[in-house]
């Protein structure tokens, strides 16, 4: 994981987001002004050796592409690390910067883009391009059991990951839903939520109980084993 994280941090695959996350880095918002902004790709975070797998979009340009760790220092991060406390997968409740004390159990916690992108919306070869990584990222992940996706791109980004590892979905394959859990023999289970953005939280499409809800059917399905 280590080898796959130093190989992650030094890609520049893609200019429009090295150029992207450069210049956030440096142009940094002014509530941050003080912060050495990290402006590279982020890599995943947790317990390696976890049964359950996180899977979002890309990092927040002044969130994790400031602060080196997925989730990490931005409104989506809080409700995610709060959720996984309260479902007994975080020691803390809050994540605020690399060094807080956050600690993960069985789980890992990553993203399909590693860049934080313009406008929060990746290209298809940007998308196409780190899929290598999360590929690798899984294999180095014996454990999983379960995925929960963050929102549609995520859902999809889990799609092709698991029939790019060989692994058989069901068919017809459910379609995307909050709270939609899809078996998969031979492979870990798809759990679907809406992303905890903002655009989601303040508007009420995505609330505490219904993320809970999610974490409780992730904790089930790692649980059972099926």
């Amino acid at each position: 994981m280590e080898e796959l994280k130093q190989e992650l941090v030094a890609c520049r695959r893609c200019p429009r987001l090295v150029e992207w996350r450069e210049r956030i880095g440096v142009e940094k918002r002014r509530s941050f002004r003080d912060w050495e902004y990290w402006a590279r790709p982020v890599p995943g975070f947790g317990d390696p050796a976890g049964r359950l797998l996180v899977l979002g979009l890309a990092p927040a340009a002044h969130g994790a592409n400031r602060t080196g760790r997925i989730f990490t220092g931005d409104r989506s991060g809080d409700w995610l690390y709060a959720a996984l406390h309260r479902a007994g997968f975080a020691n803390q409740p809050t994540s605020t910067h690399a060094d807080d004390g956050l600690e993960l159990r069985d789980v890992w916690v990553t993203s399909a883009v590693k860049c934080a992108p313009p406008d929060n919306k990746p290209l298809p070869d940007e998308r196409d391009a780190c899929a290598c990584f999360v590929r690798r990222e899984l294999a180095l992940l014996p454990n999983v059991r379960a995925v929960v996706c963050l929102g549609r791109f995520a859902f999809d980004a889990a799609v092709r990951l698991l029939r790019d590892s060989g692994i058989a979905l069901p068919t017809p394959l459910p379609r995307f839903g909050h709270g939609v859990v899809i078996p998969v023999a031979g492979g870990p289970a798809i759990v679907c939520s809406y992303h905890p953005s903002q655009q989601n939280t303040f508007t009420g499409r995505l609330t505490e109980p219904m993320l809970d809800a999610v974490f409780a059917a992730a904790r089930g399905v790692i649980e059972s084993g099926s």
